[in-house]
């Protein structure tokens, strides 16, 4: 027999899996300037905004290596 006072919430916990995704839906969504949603999820997760950036700037330049 099991108790049914409690909700089930385990379609709506987040692992550490789905963590980053969760983030990106909470942050992204909404009407707000694609600038701000940055912003807020820069704030909320600096070390992954960083990781981010510095995968950028190697693509950035990778790209511009063959150029002359």
């Amino acid at each position: 027999m099991t108790d049914t006072t409690e909700p089930v919430v385990a379609a709506q916990a987040s692992n550490g899996k789905t963590a980053l995704t969760d983030a990106f839906r909470e942050h992204f969504s909404g009407d707000a300037p694609l600038t701000e949603k940055a912003k807020s999820f820069a704030k909320a997760r600096p070390w992954t905004s960083a990781a981010f950036v510095g995968i950028a700037a190697i693509a950035l330049l990778n790209t511009l290596r063959g150029r002359r």
